[in-house]
């Protein structure tokens, strides 16, 4: 098998991970770490309430090619609804265990 040098990595707009924090320096230390690109630019479809900028996120479990797991997450930009339109989401599966001990949900 020949050697395949890694992709750089690139970050997408409106999407970002979540990882384990694999050291803790105190009780108030962070069980995970991260970072979310956001498209400042393009507000459109981002809720403004109370004077906060409210931006929904999912976020998707997924193992890193050693294996260690993380939450790749993902900006829900917010679409108003047509007058008339019905939408209903189903879920397509649920998983209580991710199996990974260190992944508490």
């Amino acid at each position: 098998m020949a050697y395949e040098p890694k992709k750089e990595f690139v970050q997408r707009p409106d999407s970002g991970t979540l990882k384990p924090q694999t050291s803790k320096f105190g009780p108030n230390s962070p069980d995970f770490w991260g970072e979310i690109a956001v498209n400042l630019k393009d507000m459109t479809n981002i809720k403004i309430e109370n004077g906060l900028t409210i931006i929904p996120i999912s976020g998707w479990k997924k193992r890193d090619p050693q294996g260690k797991a993380f939450l790749s997450l993902a900006v829900k930009r917010t679409v108003p609804k047509q007058e008339g339109e019905t939408y209903s989401r189903q879920p397509i599966r649920q998983e209580d265990d991710f199996g990974d001990k260190d992944m508490p949900f």
